[in-house]
């Protein structure tokens, strides 16, 4: 290296030497004139006890972070790449929120429940005297509320300069970065896929393919903050998904605020991204697919359903409805009528035996009548989803649907809990008792009484916590049901089959960090060559 340097780099010698100027002082020089120089006495009111002395709080990199996100996939992602970058810093992470010097709240906007609970940590906080910063969509779409006074935001396109943002608040500046990231013009998806991140479950990557979406229905506020569609390209979002399963990771979730639309801005589209992604998928990993609303799904069903059919693809998807009721779905803005949502569904489960729809209905929408709501419920009666996410409607501040007429809060209600009783009143998994099923084991249950696996359906198969499991795809036969999980007891002579292609990192180690330490390692190593160059010269 050494000889490399002195025959390849000698201008780049020349010019380091040039900033040593020849009327510079000489060693000698320099060592006589530091015999010359008289300390100045400190008063002894200057004087400082190691107890009052706290250089460390005042020193950005070395304080304790506390971390809470509410909200989607696409913000738990951004929540992980902050955390990385923060603890690739220096930062230390709790999962402690008394411990920590600063609280950095990621949030969700989609309900005003998940604001309220946003708002009043920030008091907490303030209580507290913690250092506080704020992220995620709601100070994006509103970064003028009251309550937001005074502190340091990171913008949804921002989360790359986290680092920045937290040194600044340690230091007791506000600091806000709410602008959108773009090349010649163009909007991009956001922040590089590459930063450094630490993954919520090691053995789970997320990867947001899009951000924003083409939509603009009148309900929602988080259009306020994503904005318009913007897509990653192919080759990044593939690299990625290549770097994660190099760092163990055996499942892969792709998010997005609709990954139905994901592509039209850059001249492709979903199906073409999954063949890509598939063919990277290690024997026994699996990929899930994010939420999509009906009119983008509508031109690749063919494509799609070949693609669920894989069999490193869970054959799950997450389809919104919202409403049976074409009145309400116009109101809403939604651009499709009820018979395309079924035309999906029928299409779907037509060509992908077994496979699970999950959809989503809002409750009392402004002008929503009793008939209106009786088709829904006519709709989850006929389809009987098994997996259904039933929403009160709360109207969100500064959207349309917030200035129309709304439903009595008794009747969003009472039509919440007629369609909860409906969706309880079935058991969508009794029949799969008997069956033999391969799942793969990512999860800890909530009581930490079992693993948590999901079968090629998506469907989750809670299995015996024995270390041996985790991470694995393993054989189990079904011996119970409940509403929203399977029991399933392992095949005694079938071997736990191991999906990773590496080991995976442990539980709060930041990803993406191989190739930064091997380049500065190689940074310095040249560093100390050019310095011996000089030397030798």
């Amino acid at each position: 290296i050494l000889a490399l340097l002195c025959t390849i780099m000698p201008s780049a010698i020349e010019d380091i030497e040039d900033m040593v100027s020849f009327d510079d002082p000489t060693l000698h020089e320099r060592q006589s004139a530091r015999k010359s120089i008289i300390p100045r006495s400190r008063k002894k009111k200057e004087l400082l006890s190691n107890e009052e002395l706290h250089t460390d709080s005042l020193i950005p990199g070395t304080q304790k972070i506390w971390m809470k996100t509410w909200g989607c996939s696409h913000n738990n992602s951004d929540g992980e790449y902050m955390a990385g970058q923060l603890a690739a810093s220096g930062y230390k992470m709790t999962d402690d929120p008394t411990q920590a010097d600063l609280w950095l709240l990621n949030s969700c906007t989609v309900k005003s429940p998940a604001e309220d609970h946003f708002r009043n940590s920030i008091k907490k906080a303030q209580e507290q005297q913690k250092k506080v910063v704020v992220a995620g969509c709601v100070p994006q779409a509103q970064p003028r509320m009251d309550y937001l006074k005074g502190l340091s935001i990171i913008g949804v396109q921002q989360i790359d300069r986290v680092v920045e943002v937290v040194d600044e608040a340690v230091k007791g500046h506000s600091v806000r970065l709410l602008g959108q990231k773009k090349d010649g013009g163009r909007r991009l998806g956001g922040a590089r896929l590459d930063l450094p991140k630490i993954r919520k479950n090691p053995l789970i990557e997320i990867i947001s393919i899009n951000t924003g979406c083409l939509n603009a229905c009148t309900y929602c506020k988080t259009k306020h903050a994503r904005g318009d569609l913007a897509s990653y390209p192919i080759e990044e979002l593939v690299e990625r998904a290549r770097q994660s399963f190099q760092e163990g990771v055996c499942e892969i979730w792709l998010t997005s605020e609709d990954t139905g639309a994901y592509g039209r801005d850059i001249g492709t589209d979903l199906p073409t991204l999954l063949w890509k992604l598939v063919e990277e998928i290690p024997e026994g990993a699996m990929l899930r697919l994010g939420m999509t609303n009906p009119p983008y799904i509508l031109e690749h069903l063919e494509e799609m359903a070949k693609i669920l059919n894989h069999p490193r693809v869970y054959a799950f998807l997450h389809v919104p409805v919202q409403s049976a009721s074409d009145s309400v779905l116009m109101d809403m803005k939604r651009e499709y009528c009820i018979d395309d949502f079924k035309r999906v569904v029928d299409f779907l489960r037509d060509r992908v035996p077994g496979v699970t729809i999950a959809t989503d209905i809002i409750c009392g929408f402004p002008g929503e009548t009793d008939a209106d709501f009786q088709e829904t419920v006519e709709l989850v009666k006929d389809y009987r989803f098994p997996s259904l996410f039933i929403n009160q409607f709360y109207p969100r501040p500064g959207t349309p649907a917030a200035k129309m007429e709304q439903v009595p809060a008794h009747v969003k209600k009472q039509r919440t809990k007629e369609l909860s009783q409906l969706f309880h009143s079935y058991n969508p998994y009794d029949h799969k008792i008997g069956e033999r099923q391969h799942v793969l084991v990512t999860e800890e249950s909530f009581d930490a009484q079992y693993y948590v696996a999901h079968n090629k359906f998506y469907e989750q198969v809670l299995v015996p916590k024995r270390a041996e499991f985790k991470g694995m795809m393993i054989e189990v036969d079904i011996y119970e049901a409940g509403k929203h999980f399977l029991k399933g007891r392992p095949v005694e002579d079938s071997k736990p089959f191991t999906p990773s292609i590496a080991a995976p990192l442990q539980k709060g180690e930041v990803s993406g960090l191989i190739e930064v330490k091997l380049a500065t390692e190689l940074m310095l190593i040249l560093m100390k060559c050019i310095l011996y160059c000089i030397n030798l010269k």
